[in-house]
């Protein structure tokens, strides 16, 4: 079958062809690894692939794969719990499946699995669940990877990722394999498309990416900022965070019918609320009103930095009572912080709370543990006994919700170790359960050792790619052993606690420093030779 010159191989399987598990999260960065199938085999990113360069040669996608892989790969990612929202797992499965083999003899091993995950991006799992559904597809020889708990009841696992990421989440093959039931995936044939936050209609995804033009993304130099001062006062601890990007995976995405109702940008997850408020839809419904059509809108990797909400920035002062005052950070643009602001004095009764008006990007009191999160783990920390260097301990109780206890060894081994036990009432599905807390743990890391995002002096971020967020990567991720305590009691949220917990525990073991990240620069320096190869297989 014949495709378009003069576009992308992602724009050719995708618009074309009609292959929906090749999914653009970052077009045209080639950063994310969404769109990763084999050329001859061997693993490529597609959005930075110009379609005439694999003219004549045998491009597979994973709705092209061996049924016996994709059955294999699904099978082994549902059974570690290695896919949660499911928007980055097929390029994920085609990039670690071209491992099987790849030297004759040789089989592959868990280094390889790191190395290989280099190229991508999964926000939801962090990391060790996919190592090892990799090490279990791949009969790679890991005595660290636990015993499989056998088959997942998928009514309990789902009603588990529920009161995990408080919306429903499916957990089959169906997932793994890229059927999430994202928006634009369902879009119609035909619709118009408007391809970023501002731009033009256009009858198609090429003329809009045309009209558009190429939006290669940017990251700078500039450093981090801590917008948001520490109250003045005579304090035990303080904190002051800087602006953290979200970084789901799926960009906002939604098509609509004249007169009918918006998809929903939330296919199989929550964003992390990130997108609780996005105005996309309500877009989407706008245009093809006005217009009388169907229409999609589409928000580029830049749309997303640029527009979505941010993790408030706070300054924070604690007393050794546990008294003590927090500035948040609020911009213009901003949706209410009153939820957020209710939810922290409800958590820490004894700190008070001023909003502080600052110029920086919108930001989303329905993020994850927003604000509260980083009060209760200060909470922890102004009380915690000096430690062994390197070693952090905390147990947390979220009001409300569960219960965790974390220990972190930083010297333990070349990457460290974090023990997590967990308390979140009835269990339900141990495999979910247990990813949300590996996530949770992952994010908490990041957030504390290596992730943000500068914002200059007009308030816009200019770190605007995938690789410049600071997120850890596989190989950068200590060994994480979870603990599932089942109790006799109605499931509640357990990963919270877990984030929490290792919020407070990764603080402690570097010291307790009165900013965060604490890693900046080491932590971005391992994504440069991703760069450099997404350039290679565009030159390929």
């Amino acid at each position: 079958m014949s495709v378009s010159d003069g576009i992308s191989l992602l724009d050719a399987l995708r618009e074309e062809l009609g292959c929906r598990s090749v999914k653009d999260g970052c077009s045209p960065q080639g950063q994310c690894g969404c769109c990763t199938v084999w050329v001859d085999d061997l693993p490529r990113v597609a959005c930075v692939t110009p379609v005439r360069r694999v003219a004549g040669r045998h491009v597979t996608t994973l709705e092209g794969a061996p049924m016996v892989l994709r059955d294999r790969w699904s099978s082994a990612f549902v059974a570690a719990g290695a896919s949660q929202c499911g928007f980055c797992t097929p390029g994920i499965v085609m990039r670690l499946a071209a491992l099987d083999g790849r030297r004759a003899g040789t089989p592959p091993t868990r280094r390889d699995v790191e190395a290989a995950l280099r190229a991508h991006l999964c926000r939801c799992t962090g990391w060790q669940s996919i190592v090892e559904a990799a090490s279990d597809a791949l009969g790679v020889d890991d005595p660290s990877r636990p015993p499989g708990p056998g088959r997942r009841d998928p009514l309990l696992a789902t009603w588990r990722s529920e009161v995990e990421g408080r919306s429903m989440q499916g957990t089959g093959p169906d997932v793994v394999l890229g059927g999430g039931g994202f928006a634009d995936d369902s879009a119609p044939a035909g619709a118009l498309v408007q391809l970023g936050a501002d731009a033009a209609l256009a009858p198609g995804v090429r003329a809009a990416r045309a009209a558009a033009g190429r939006v290669q993304g940017r990251n700078s130099t500039m450093p981090l900022s801590h917008p948001v001062d520490v109250p003045a006062g005579d304090w035990a601890i303080t904190l002051q965070t800087t602006w953290i990007e979200p970084a789901y995976v799926e960009p906002d995405a939604s098509w609509s019918r004249p007169g009918g109702p918006p998809a929903a940008p939330l296919g199989n997850g929550g964003a992390f609320g990130g997108k609780v408020r996005s105005p996309v839809p309500a877009r989407a419904r706008e245009l093809a009103d006005e217009t009388d059509q169907a229409v999609r809108v589409l928000w580029r990797r830049e749309d997303v930095v640029r527009r979505a909400p941010k993790r408030p920035p706070l300054g924070l002062g604690l007393r050794a009572d546990g008294t003590g005052i927090v500035h948040v950070g609020r911009t213009e643009g901003s949706g209410d912080l009153a939820p957020m602001v209710a939810r922290l004095r409800d958590v820490c009764p004894g700190v008070r709370v001023e909003e502080v008006a600052v110029v920086g990007p919108p930001v989303a009191p329905e993020l994850r543990g927003a604000a509260w999160a980083e009060v209760l783990a200060a909470l922890h920390v102004r009380g915690a006994p000096p430690g062994p260097a390197g070693a952090g301990q905390a147990h947390v109780a979220v009001p409300g919700a569960g219960r965790a206890s974390v220990d972190l060894f930083l010297e333990d081994g070349p990457r460290g170790r974090v023990e997590v036990d967990v308390w979140a009432g009835e269990v339900l599905c141990p495999v979910t359960l247990r990813s949300y807390a590996l996530g949770a743990v992952h994010q908490a890391l990041g957030m504390v050792w290596s992730e943000g995002i500068a914002v200059d002096g007009a308030g816009e971020p200019v770190d605007l790619t995938i690789r410049s967020f600071g997120i850890l990567a596989a190989r950068d991720m200590p060994k994480v052993t979870v603990r599932l305590h089942d109790e006799e009691r109605w499931p509640v949220n357990g990963s919270d606690a877990v984030f929490v917990a290792t919020l407070a525990a990764a603080w402690i073991a570097e010291g307790k420093p009165a900013r965060w990240p604490t890693r900046r620069a080491a932590a971005r320096a391992p994504w440069r030779d991703v760069a450099a190869s997404a350039g290679r297989e565009e030159r390929a």
